[in-house]
């Protein structure tokens, strides 16, 4: 049976709180991406379009089927030696960045290009999701949530072409 959209956004939303994410902290991200090449460009802009990324369907299946694979990392519940690859979030283990991806293949190349940037230099809650300190396991959650953030530039961009200002 197909889910409801509401049913996926609403669980999808959830999962992100329940680890610690919020739209806000993923728009700080978009603001980091964007505020050189959009003027006036404001953090209720930014959360609009995190929100809009989050409404896709294809996001909301890929923040479930993550943080799913982070829990179960985190409860020993993965086989062997997938078990040990995702809780130290092995650095040949790409599995989750081809998630992220999926995220923003949505979004065109701009989105792989912010994705792959925003992934390299992890600011705001992107290092905080990668300092693997404590028990949580978040190695699909800094990926989608980078991808979330990536998209939302994306979709900014896209939106904007007559606000863009080229620096170099």
């Amino acid at each position: 049976m197909v889910k409801k959209q509401v049913e996926l956004h609403d669980k999808a939303i959830t999962l992100l709180h329940e680890r610690g994410v919020t739209e806000e902290d993923i728009a700080e991200l978009v603001l980091f991406l964007q505020k050189k090449y959009i003027v006036n460009l404001t953090i209720e802009e930014c959360v609009e379009n995190v929100k809009a990324v989050l409404k896709k369907r294809e996001v909301q299946n890929a923040v479930l089927t993550g943080i799913q694979l982070d829990i179960m990392a985190e409860k020993g519940a993965l086989i062997e030696p997938l078990q040990d690859i995702v809780k130290e979030d092995e650095g040949l283990y790409g599995i989750d960045e081809i998630l992220a991806l999926s995220i923003v293949n949505v979004y065109g190349s701009i989105g792989f290009t912010n994705y792959g940037y925003i992934d390299k230099v992890k600011p705001g809650i992107l290092a905080k999701l990668n300092s693997h300190e404590g028990e949580e396991v978040h190695t699909f959650l800094d990926d989608i949530v980078g991808a979330i953030a990536a998209s939302a530039a994306s979709r900014l961009a896209h939106d904007n072409p007559s606000k863009a200002e080229i620096t170099k």
